[in-house]
């Protein structure tokens, strides 16, 4: 399963629309997973023209976006055997230290990710912790707080495997849509 990764888009306010690379690069995803500061849901209806697609509910996201039915604060998926939360802060503390087993997430009857997808720092990020992927994909709009072109990922899945690569905008020529 082959799924696109995407963050911080924030659309309209430092791009008026997602870069056209994105089609190309998205075209043969079974999935896009969005991490949050989306700001409105064209966003997310562009991206479905290309694959289905579910959003983490960013910390500027307000309005319209918040009613989407594919926008959660949290989402956790099983796919091809491996749990994936999809967020869009994921604090770097919990990055390097395992999580307890007694923790509040069990006792929330939410089951501890192999995989993390998150956003808000607008940087690439692929880690590998305590037995956990972490993917952050950066911002195709505004990477390292910056305007202008950016990055992406995608992460392949199988069962018992799972690898990421982070895409660079820029180094993609756009085709015509």
């Amino acid at each position: 399963m082959r799924i696109g990764l995407i963050a911080d888009t924030h659309i309209p306010e430092t791009a008026r629309d997602l870069p056209v690379q994105i089609n190309e690069i998205f075209r043969d995803m079974d999935l896009i997973l969005h991490a949050g500061d989306i700001y409105i849901p064209s966003v997310l209806d562009e991206l479905e023209h290309i694959a289905p697609v579910l959003a983490a509910r960013g910390d500027d996201d307000t309005g319209e976006i918040l009613k989407d039915k594919r926008v959660k604060w949290k989402h956790i998926l099983n796919l091809e055997g491996h749990t994936l939360w999809l967020v869009h802060e994921m604090f770097y503390e919990r990055m390097i230290r395992p999580w307890p087993r007694n923790s509040a997430s069990l006792k929330s009857g939410n089951v501890l990710p192999g995989i993390v997808i998150f956003g808000h720092d607008h940087c690439t990020i692929i880690q590998r912790r305590n037995g956990v992927l972490y993917i952050n994909p950066g911002s195709p709009t505004f990477l390292n707080y910056r305007p202008g072109l950016g990055t992406l990922a995608i992460l392949t899945i199988e069962p018992g495997k799972a690898d990421a690569e982070i895409i660079t905008l820029d180094e993609i020529n756009p085709e015509p849509i």
